[in-house]
């Protein structure tokens, strides 16, 4: 077996070498248009993108995606990633603290609080799966040792089935869920992680006491597919290599499209907070996302790239997407993204299969 920091910086290479995102093929933010209002009668400098997030302040309604952790290459990522989400004023969330429940010195390529420490909003994060061997008491050691203000489960079935270490046991996660969530002292979001939340899942999810749920749909990274590659590079026998570059290349388009995702859990889940992600490129595919109902949007792969070739890469990328929003909501006729979630219904448009 591979050990898990071997298989962080394992990730992160394939993140950054590989094709493994999707997003041309189904995004499906084409299909939807905002109609543009020539006369938006609004001063562009006064357009507000601020946003309310678990008691905070945002500047934008932004999340840095949960991507990585746990070795001291993700430790640097990590490092650029919250000073961008300090300067920027948006939310920042980590990538799973696995790593952590077996190495407590791992604690410091998580504790972005302890280099950034006026971050507006630290998310934590766990697999769902783990709850199969980890108690409330060992997450809540994990919220508190990061200072995080909310909490993620994420669910990624697909990529533990294609990870050579994968944990195959989802059996009575609902269950675990029900009772784990009550005893932890955050809120708890739900989030995928490139499969979507179909509206099976949204249903399964009614009854749980979450504060809000993350779509990760179909559209960008395809953890398929990098699980395909890096059991190809670790593999010896050419046969089982071969079979898992097939499977990776069969379900690498599998699960639910990011903008149907949206649709289907604000429809299902209106209680809840609704983050959409899921190859999400720019701030006017962020604009659909929101008029479609999200109510902030995050961004991962294109981040974890700007990050590692420097902090100013990466805050450039959030800043150019913080624009072109506006851009979009002026050219909208709205002068806050309140208003613009408000009167999306009158500008957002099926594109015609003609047009």
């Amino acid at each position: 077996m591979h050990s898990i920091h071997e298989r962080k910086d394992d990730h992160i290479s394939l993140c950054l070498s590989e094709k493994v995102e999707y997003y041309s093929e189904n995004s499906s933010f084409a299909s939807f248009v905002l109609e543009h209002d020539a006369l938006p009668e609004l001063d562009f400098d006064a357009i507000d993108l601020s946003t309310e997030f678990l008691g905070k302040k945002l500047q934008a309604p932004l999340i840095i995606g949960a991507m990585t952790g746990g070795t001291k290459r993700a430790q640097k990522i990590n490092e650029r990633l919250s000073l961008v989400a300090e300067k920027t004023g948006i939310a920042l969330a980590l990538g799973s603290q696995r790593p952590m429940l077996t190495d407590a010195n791992l604690k410091k390529s998580y504790a972005m609080r302890e280099f950034a420490p006026n971050i507006p909003v630290l998310l934590g994060n766990l697999g769902a799966v783990q709850l199969q061997e980890v108690s409330p008491s060992q997450i809540q050691d994990l919220i508190q040792a990061t200072d995080c203000d909310g909490f993620y489960f994420h669910l990624n079935p697909l990529q533990e089935i294609l990870q050579i270490e994968g944990n195959r046991n989802f059996s009575h996660l609902l269950e675990k869920l029900q009772k784990t969530i009550p005893e932890l002292q955050v809120p708890v979001f739900i989030k995928e992680i490139g499969c979507g939340i179909s509206q099976r899942t949204a249903w399964k999810l009614k009854d749980l006491p979450l504060h809000g749920i993350e779509t990760a749909g179909v559209g960008g990274t395809s953890w398929a597919k990098i699980e395909s590659l890096r059991s190809q590079k670790k593999l010896n026998d050419p046969l089982t290599r071969s079979l898992q570059e097939n499977l990776g290349e069969t379900f690498r388009q599998w699960g639910v499209p990011t903008c149907e995702s949206i649709l289907i859990c604000k429809n299902t889940l209106p209680h809840l907070k609704l983050i959409a992600s899921g190859g999400i490129r720019n701030g006017v595919e962020a604009s659909k996302a929101l008029a479609l109902g999200a109510d902030l949007v995050a961004f991962a792969l294109p981040l974890l790239k700007a990050a590692e070739i420097s902090l100013a890469h990466a805050e450039k990328f959030i800043e150019q997407i913080k624009q072109e929003l506006k851009i979009a909501l002026f050219l909208t006729g709205q002068p806050s993204v309140k208003e613009f979630k408000k009167q999306a219904p009158a500008f957002l448009k099926k594109r015609s299969q003609s047009s």
